[in-house]
C-alpha cells in the first residue's frame, strides 16, 4: 500500500507512443486484480489528450488521475465503474490523510529519459501527493478545501468522460459532492441525459461518410481498405473504437466473425468490453459483404474459419514507436485507429462543404469518432425499425432506458416526426 506510485502518463508529445514499463504495469494489473484496467487506461489516455494544448491542465488533471487510478488499481483493487458515493468517500478519506511514503516536498518530473535504455522511464522519485515547508521545515500534509474541490471536479469531468463514451451510467464524483459541505456548488455534468450530448450524423452527412470511405479505399486501397472497412464495421455493430483497438491482454482477429452452425447466421464477438464484459452483435447482410470484400483485398478466404487468427486492423509499414515499433503486422490501436477515422470523417466534410451543404460540413467537422457509434444505434432505432430490446443486445445496454435516449435523439427529427401533428384529430 505504501509502495511507490507508478507515474502512467507522460507528456503528450510521448503518450501516444506507449510506455514499456507502463504498458507491462497495466497489463499485470488487468491479468489479476481489475479485468478492466486496461479499457479504463486507454480511455484516460484519450480523455487527457483532449487537454494536451493547455499544458497546465493537462499536468492538474494527469497527476489526479494517476493519484485516482493507482488508489482504484493498487490500494483498492477496483474498477473506477465499479464506485458508488461511498467509494469516492473513502477515496477523500485517503486524500485527505495519504501514507507519509507517499508525501514529497518538492516537485520532481514524473519521467525521465533512460539513458541506457534511450527510453523515457516512469520516475519513482514523484509522489502523488506534495506538502509543504516553513523555514525548511516538513509541515504535516494537509489538503486544502480548494484543493479538494478540484480534485472532484477533475474526477467529476473525467467521469462525465466516461459517461459520454458509455463507458459508465453514473457520476460517483458528482454524487460525493452533492451530498458533501460543497453541495451547494454548481457541478456540470455531461452524459446521455444531456439534450446536446447525443450528437449523430444526420442521413445526408452519414451518406457523405460512406460514400466518402468509398472512393478513398478505391483510390488509396492499401490505405483506405482497411478505413472502409472500419467504418462499416463500427457503424453496423455500434463499437466503441476501444472493442475493436489493440490494447495490453487484447488483440482482435478475424474470428470473432462466428458463424452459428444451426441457423448460418452471422455474428461478431467482443470478447472484452465496457466493465470487463462480453457480448455479441448480430451482422447484417451488407456487413458481412464488407467483410468479404476486405478479406478479398487481404488475398484471404471470403469467410474467416472458427480459428482465424488474423489481425482485424494491421499496420502497413514496419516503421513506427512504441511498443509494436518493427512489427509489420502488429495490430493497431486506439490512437491509429481514431486518426484513421478522423481523417475520412475531415475528407467526408469537405466533400459536402464543396458541393453546398456548409452547415453540415460544419456540424460534421464537430463529431468525434464515438458519434458513429451513437449514429448506428440511432439509425438502427428510428430508421431501421429495429426493437429496442435487440438494439440493446447489440449495443451492450445495462439498460433500455439508455436505449430509449436514442429515438429520435436528432431535433432534425424530432421537429419533422412533430409537424404534421394534429391538435384536433377529428377537426377537418
Amino acid at each position: 500500500m505504501n509502495a511507490p506510485v507508478l507515474p502512467l502518463f507522460d507528456a503528450p508529445q510521448y503518450l501516444e507512443e506507449g510506455n514499456s514499463v507502463v504498458n507491462q504495469h497495466i497489463a499485470d494489473i488487468t491479468l489479476n486484480a481489475v479485468p478492466d484496467a486496461a479499457f479504463i487506461y486507454e480511455h484516460a489516455m484519450d480523455w487527457l489528450l483532449e487537454s494536451r494544448f493547455n499544458e497546465n491542465n493537462y499536468k492538474t488533471y494527469r497527476s489526479e488521475l494517476t493519484t485516482f487510478l493507482h488508489w482504484c488499481f493498487d490500494v483498492e483493487q477496483v474498477s473506477p465503474i465499479e464506485l458508488n458515493r461511498r467509494g469516492i468517500n473513502r477515496y477523500v478519506e485517503y486524500c485527505l490523510a495519504p501514507p507519509t511514503a507517499l508525501i514529497a516536498y518538492r516537485n520532481v518530473a514524473q519521467f525521465v529519459l533512460n539513458k541506457d535504455w534511450g527510453e523515457r522511464q516512469p520516475n519513482l522519485q514523484w509522489r502523488p501527493f506534495l506538502g509543504k515547508k516553513v523555514d525548511g521545515i516538513e509541515q504535516p500534509y494537509r489538503l486544502s478545501d480548494k484543493a479538494l474541490k478540484t480534485k472532484m471536479a477533475i474526477l467529476s469531468s473525467f467521469y462525465g468522460y466516461l459517461i459520454n463514451e458509455e463507458v459508465t451510467e453514473r457520476n460517483p464524483a458528482v454524487m460525493w459532492m452533492r451530498h458533501s459541505r460543497f453541495g451547494s456548488s454548481p457541478v456540470v455534468v455531461a452524459g446521455l441525459g444531456d439534450e446536446d450530448e447525443v450528437r449523430v450524423f444526420s442521413d445526408l452527412q452519414w451518406s457523405y461518410v460512406m460514400s466518402t470511405a468509398r472512393l478513398l479505399a478505391e483510390q488509396t486501397p492499401e490505405r483506405h481498405q482497411r478505413t472502409l472497412f472500419l467504418i462499416s464495421l463500427m457503424y453496423g455493430c455500434y463499437l466503441r473504437i476501444s472493442e475493436v483497438a489493440a490494447r495490453p491482454g487484447f488483440s482482435p482477429v478475424m474470428s470473432q466473425f462466428r458463424r452459428d452452425g444451426h441457423s448460418g447466421i452471422w455474428s461478431f464477438h467482443i470478447p472484452v468490453s465496457k466493465g470487463g464484459k462480453k457480448r455479441t452483435v448480430a451482422v447484417s447482410r451488407e456487413l458481412l459483404e464488407a467483410l468479404q470484400c476486405y478479406r478479398r483485398y487481404l488475398k484471404l478466404s471470403p469467410l474467416p474459419a472458427p480459428n482465424d487468427a488474423t489481425p482485424l486492423f494491421v499496420r502497413h509499414r514496419a516503421a513506427g514507436r512504441g511498443r509494436d515499433q518493427g512489427l509489420l503486422n502488429a495490430n493497431l490501436g486506439i490512437r491509429q485507429l481514431r486518426d484513421l477515422l478522423n481523417e475520412l470523417m475531415a475528407a467526408a466534410a469537405d466533400a459536402a462543404a464543396e458541393d453546398g451543404f456548409e452547415q453540415d460540413a460544419s456540424e460534421m467537422r464537430s463529431l468525434t469518432v464515438h458519434s458513429i457509434r451513437h449514429t448506428g444505434i440511432t439509425h438502427d432505432i428510428n430508421y431501421n425499425g429495429r426493437p429496442l430490446s435487440h438494439v440493446q443486445a447489440d449495443a451492450g445496454h445495462d439498460s433500455i432506458d439508455t436505449t430509449s435516449q436514442y429515438l429520435h435523439t436528432g431535433k432534425v427529427e424530432r421537429h419533422e416526426s412533430a409537424a404534421g401533428k394534429r391538435l384536433d384529430r377529428l377537426d377537418t
